[in-house]
């Protein structure tokens, strides 16, 4: 069974054709990653998970049943995964600096989603930073925009 997903995953997470962007292994990198800043503390929420569907709706221009089963497979595909590198590396390969630093941004929002951030969160959002190649300035500034303004 896990030669069965190991095998799929590598075809979800193929590199790129030359047809064009694979927009759906895109969209399976990031909701790993969205889902992998919910689980880096030991309390995943409800506002957690919303926030997620929220962004992966609106980000994907996907309908609820897409964004559900998106959501749904991002989980089984987060909680199989090794490591984080064969999503980083695909997001890397396929989009520009000013788009990693929209998921980064979108990763923040997740970590503040339940109005608290965590050191596990701070430290996972520092390595993802790092594995997408996005300078610190940048990875700041898209902290302070996910920041709630009402945090101090």
């Amino acid at each position: 069974m896990l030669n069965k997903l190991t095998d799929f995953l590598s075809t979800v997470i193929a590199p790129a054709s030359a047809e064009g962007r694979p927009e759906h292994t895109l969209q399976l990198a990031t909701a790993v990653l969205l889902i992998e800043v919910m689980r880096s503390d030991a309390d995943s929420t409800d506002e957690e998970q919303a926030t997620i569907l929220n962004i992966l709706k609106n980000r994907f221009q996907l309908a609820d049943a897409e964004v559900a089963q998106l959501s749904e497979l991002g989980h089984r595909t987060a909680q199989a995964a090794n490591d984080l590198h064969q999503f980083t590396s695909l997001i890397n390969r396929e989009l520009e600096l000013s788009e990693k630093v929209r998921i980064i941004e979108y990763m923040w929002q997740v970590a503040y989603a339940d109005r608290q951030l965590s050191a596990h969160e701070n430290h996972l959002m520092r390595r993802i930073a790092d594995l997408l190649h996005i300078p610190h300035g940048d990875n700041a500034a898209a902290k302070m925009r996910a920041k709630p303004a009402d945090l101090k």
